[in-house]
């Protein structure tokens, strides 16, 4: 599938808004620079980033990361009928590379940044989250200059704050969104842990990394994220299985297993299936009965 470099349209100001009226959603598979904030205004279809798909509806609102491949793609009534006017949606557009997103200087954006760090990968806003997002989207709309800007960082205080979890647009799980604390210690377990997950780590290890006995460390860790390390852990790791189903690229479910740290196929098996009510055979076959024709995007 051929990727379209796409050019924002060019503005002096920091966030980019454009609102799309038109017979259907899209012709190309693309990607651009800046971080992008979709809501569906009106219109459905399937939503394709990657290798990843969903079904997309009207008030849907999407994060999808820089530099991230996507179409968001009517269904098949809509190029048939051709009207105008049969869908629209609203996106907003910006560079996480700004330094409004790394001065750490100010100090009542760090939960805003710490925020964007975390769904820099793609993420659908929840249900319950979702209305009052486009009413501030909304908001934003009827202002511009410096006005605009402080819409937008109310929108991303408000889901910084009230968020609780999401669905990933690189494997459809569902995550929870980890709070910021005030304490460097959860920043510094959620990367060791994110960088190491492969590996063995003992709570005796995670626990040292503190500077905590194990039992002192999994009292901390439940107060500051309500879960256990151990089922943080395995959510780390059955995200990272997902998304190597989704992108096709295993020899076997042994392989994933063992190659996102699990020490056995049995156990695998297991926490997959509490964690997303499915088997990993399953998941699988999902992904691959997925034909979505996408001849008129390339």
């Amino acid at each position: 599938m051929k990727i379209v470099k796409f050019t924002v349209p060019h503005s002096n100001d920091s966030i980019v808004m454009e609102k799309d009226v038109l017979p259907f959603f899209y012709n190309h598979f693309h990607q651009h620079e800046e971080m992008q904030i979709t809501l569906i205004i009106k219109g459905e279809g399937t939503l394709v980033i990657d290798n990843y798909r969903q079904r997309f509806k009207e008030g849907d609102i999407y994060f999808i990361s820089a530099n991230q491949p996507h179409i968001f793609l009517s269904d098949k009534s809509y190029f048939d009928d051709n009207k105008d006017g049969s869908v629209s949606a609203t996106h907003l557009y910006f560079k996480i590379e700004n330094a409004l997103f790394r001065d750490k200087n100010i100090p009542e954006m760090e939960q805003i940044i710490h925020f964007i760090k975390n769904v820099n990968y793609g993420m659908q806003v929840p249900a319950e989250n979702a209305d009052e997002v486009k009413n501030k989207m909304q908001r934003m709309e009827t202002t511009t200059g410096l006005s605009r800007l402080m819409n937008f960082i109310d929108l991303l205080d408000y889901l910084s704050i009230n968020l609780k979890e999401y669905t990933s647009l690189g494997s459809g799980v569902q995550k929870k969104h980890l709070q910021v604390t005030g304490d460097i210690r959860i920043d510094k377990i959620y990367q060791y842990s994110i960088e190491h997950y492969q590996q063995d780590i003992s709570l005796d290890k995670i626990a040292e990394l503190c500077h905590m006995t194990p039992q002192a460390f999994c009292k901390y860790f439940k107060k500051h994220t309500s879960k256990t390390y151990v089922t943080f852990l395995q959510e780390i790791r059955i995200n990272a299985a997902c998304d190597i189903m989704i992108n096709g690229k295993y020899e076997g479910i042994s392989s994933i297993a063992f190659s996102t740290g699990f020490n056995s196929v049995i156990h695998f098996n297991k926490v997959f299936k509490k964690l997303l009510g499915t088997t990993p055979g399953a998941y699988m076959k999902k992904y691959s009965a997925s034909q979505i024709s996408l001849e008129s995007a390339g």
